[in-house]
């Protein structure tokens, strides 16, 4: 078996996770609470449009990378992985650990030099630490909200995420897997 350290030499290799999530105007609904004998109620929205929140995390490091971009495919892919190989530092590699997803694996896909793409076996979002983030996003920041506009919809897509981000030890709390966190010291 090759090493990544053998493939590039001089690098150090940090382990990223990588996922997109669609938010929209259609909102999430969670939990609210009421009086005693009094109905909660909450606002629901219906329109269709949406934005994509594409982001990693090194769970190691507690380190982010997050685009805000209008749509999902291997264009959205090629742009969301250049900014992140232009957001590491020049000694550094990247295993980026992702899903299946179509524009994940196109033909088409522009691969830098400083990143590597490991896949995670296929309906496996369980193994994907990224995908906590999406949860904490809806559920304590973006829930039971009317987003009257795309723009007002992106701001408050963009606060979360940067709510998400301003704490590096509370991200390693959620994302470093004791797996994670074996495979890394290993």
């Amino acid at each position: 078996m090759v090493r990544t350290a053998e493939l590039h030499p001089g690098r150090r290799l940090s382990v990223w996770f990588q996922d997109e999530a669609r938010f929209g105007q259609q909102g999430t609904t969670t939990r609210i609470g009421a009086d005693r004998g009094r109905r909660a109620t909450a606002v629901r929205q219906v329109e269709f449009e949406w934005v994509y929140l594409f982001g990693s995390v090194c769970p190691a490091s507690g380190r982010t990378h997050g685009c805000l971009l209008p749509y999902v495919d291997t264009a959205a892919m090629n742009a969301y992985l250049a900014d992140f190989s232009r957001n590491l530092s020049p000694e550094e590699h990247a295993l980026l650990v992702l899903d299946r997803a179509g524009w994940h694996r196109s033909r088409s896909l522009a691969i830098p030099a400083n990143v590597t793409l490991l896949y995670l076996p296929p309906y496996s979002p369980e193994l994907n630490p990224a995908e906590l983030l999406w949860w904490q996003a809806r559920d304590k920041k973006l829930s039971n909200q009317v987003y009257e506009t795309i723009p007002i919809l992106e701001q408050a897509v963009g606060d979360a995420w940067l709510w998400l981000i301003e704490n590096p030890a509370v991200l390693r709390s959620l994302c470093l897997f004791p797996w994670i966190e074996s495979a890394i010291s290993n």
